[in-house]
């Protein structure tokens, strides 16, 4: 198996409610890094995780936006212990980031959207292929399902169109005239609705 020379995050963004940030401190505790928190300046928050037995070090600058705690982080590590460490918080906390993990004659590409991986690349000196890429089969399903529903309801539309159009044809009152009138106009916009 290939020996992973390093991992680089490219703008990986995490945003964190302050009960989150809460959960955040614990998860790298759980992870057996050191940790340092540090309070800026209008309620910002510097991170400095820290693998002590590798020297390695990365510094996450949470900024307060609102109700959030928002981090964009690039950096680039080589030991496996911070190096999972951040690939197990980008997932638990709905992170979107790109995620090189570089090996001697090849990098593998990540992309993470909500914490999961959508996409995955590998490079080469000879080109890039896609390995794995999400395809959203329900959702498409759903879509496809709800586009016959609105054919089908098109086609009801029409059919009471044609319906009024022969009773037009057919009647010779002026009142019963208008009323038909009336409700073809309100069918062509609900035609023109669906249609659209």
């Amino acid at each position: 198996m290939a020996q992973r020379l390093a991992t680089e995050y490219v703008n990986a963004k995490l945003q964190l409610t302050i009960d989150e940030m809460s959960q955040f401190v614990r998860f790298f505790d759980d992870q057996q890094l050191e940790l340092q928190v540090l309070v800026l300046d209008n309620g910002n928050q510097e991170m400095v995780l820290e693998d002590v037995a590798e020297r390695e070090e990365v510094r996450l600058t949470f900024e307060r936006q609102q109700d959030r705690y928002v981090c964009v982080l690039s950096c680039r590590l080589v030991h496996p212990k911070l190096t999972n460490a951040m690939r197990k918080a980008v997932a638990a906390f709905r992170g979107d980031a790109v995620v090189n993990r570089i090996y001697s004659h090849y990098t593998m590409i990540y992309h993470y959207t909500n914490g999961n991986v959508r996409r995955i690349l590998e490079s080469t000196d000879s080109g890039t292929r896609v390995v794995f890429e999400y395809k959203d089969t329900i959702g498409q399903l759903e879509r496809v399902y709800r586009s016959r529903l609105i054919e089908r309801e098109i086609e009801i539309v029409q059919n009471a169109i044609n319906e009024l159009l022969d009773l037009r044809n057919q009647a010779n009152d002026p009142v019963q005239i208008a009323d038909i009138d009336d409700r073809l106009q309100k069918q062509t916009r609900k035609l023109f609705v669906l249609e659209a």
